[in-house]
């Protein structure tokens, strides 16, 4: 599947505009993490990113959080596409679809989503609103205050450690890549 493609199918599922935009910043930290973890697969990286939530509006996730992921992979399966390592890393982000992260790009798209949110939130709180302005030393000082943004799950955020990377690289490559794109996510 090309990016081309993947964006096709997630237009056609997805009309939120704030879900649009979670996609995206989660696909631009994929892009960006692969830059680094798997240099030849930068495209694939970035299509796991922005298919990660596919299922956002076509399942009770929030009363069923089992169904997150697995509804994707149906959907996915619809349209066409039989690619298990696709399927796998999409439901890996949400361990509840009973899939837990063991490779390096589950592991990967576990962290960035809630990375993604994670930095928006701290972007929300400065006067311009803009991720411009977050610097890394914020992100490390609201980390540590769990109150703050607390559906963003640090836990998930650390696993980035289990690519072979630190958070603190992960936060410079996130903060990075969701620069590049602030105009498209209105930050």
């Amino acid at each position: 599947m090309t990016r081309d493609e993947a964006y096709s199918i997630l237009h056609k599922y997805m009309k939120g505009e704030r879900y649009l935009q979670h996609s995206m910043a989660v696909e631009a930290i994929m892009r960006g993490l692969a830059k680094k973890l798997a240099p030849d697969q930068v495209e694939r990286w970035g299509i796991v990113g922005l298919l990660h939530d596919l299922d956002e509006e076509h399942c009770e996730w929030q009363e069923h959080p089992e169904v997150h992921g697995p509804t994707s992979v149906e959907i996915l399966k619809k349209e066409g596409i039989d690619d298990q390592e696709l399927f796998h890393a999409i439901c890996a982000h949400n361990p509840a679809s009973g899939v837990k992260a063991s490779t390096t790009l589950q592991y990967a798209v576990l962290a960035a989503d809630p990375m993604s949110g994670f930095l928006k939130a701290i972007a929300q709180i400065y006067p311009d609103k803009k991720i411009a302005s977050v610097k890394h030393k914020s992100v490390n000082k609201r980390f540590n205050e769990l109150r703050f943004a607390s559906g963003a799950n640090r836990d998930y955020m650390e696993a980035i450690e289990f690519t072979g990377m630190s958070l603190d690289e992960f936060i410079d490559i996130a903060l990075e890549e969701m620069r590049a794109i602030s105009d498209e996510l209105g930050l």
